[in-house]
């Protein structure tokens, strides 16, 4: 951490009112965007409700992060990711065109427009990006480098699709020795049985899965 990192941590350190001993956490939420909601290019059933239900929860708890994240799907070039026609996605490794650079799908969901998130991430730009962890901010800062600078040990993952991205953020997370949660009831799978074998392995990993309402 830089010197003036710490300097504005500790500052912070004084001025917030002790939280019990918890770790310092912050919540990520992965991908909440249109083009990955119901009438989106990569649309999965239950985006626009988690939506909702993430804005919600937030503003709710918000005085319960230390730092709130959004990462999003922003796509300029990805190369491979995208299938091009007449090649079809095989929708495992190559996909359609989607959360493209500058779009209203690539934004993020009406629902958050009052977030007020701390840091936005965005990722995927010339290459394919599943996880949070494989974006940077506007400063160019790593998603982990952002966590450790603000002293985040600890972290909640919620978001769109829980077998894809948020699995790849919860695992990331855990690989970065993070303590991580994933709240099961704000965030959705592209099927059913892709989220049981994604929650499988987040677990095995380490990853606490539990509702918000178990907060």
């Amino acid at each position: 951490m830089s010197q003036d990192a710490r300097t504005h941590r500790d500052e912070q350190d004084r001025d917030d009112p002790p939280r019990g001993g918890e770790p310092s956490r912050a919540l990520l939420v992965v991908d909440v965007q249109p083009t990955f909601c119901e009438g989106g290019a990569l649309g999965v059933e239950g985006g626009h409700a988690v939506a909702q239900a993430i804005a919600a929860f937030a503003d709710a708890t918000r005085g319960s992060y230390d730092l709130l994240v959004t990462t999003q799907d922003w796509h300029i070039d990805p190369g491979g990711h995208f299938a091009v026609p007449p090649a079809e996605p095989d929708y495992v490794d190559t996909w359609p065109p989607h959360g493209l650079a500058g779009t209203q799908e690539a934004e993020l969901h009406p629902a958050l427009a009052d977030l007020a998130a701390d840091v936005a991430v965005k990722k995927g730009a010339y290459a394919a990006a599943y996880s949070g962890f494989e974006g940077v901010d506007a400063q160019g800062r790593e998603l982990v480098e952002i966590l450790h600078e603000a002293g985040i040990t600890a972290v909640d993952v919620v978001g769109i699709a829980e077998s894809h991205c948020v699995r790849a953020t919860a695992l990331d997370a855990l690989a970065a020795g993070l303590s991580t949660r994933v709240l099961l009831d704000l965030t959705v799978p592209v099927t059913p049985e892709q989220g049981a074998t994604a929650r499988r392995e987040m677990a095995a990993a380490g990853a606490d899965l539990l509702l918000s309402t178990d907060l």
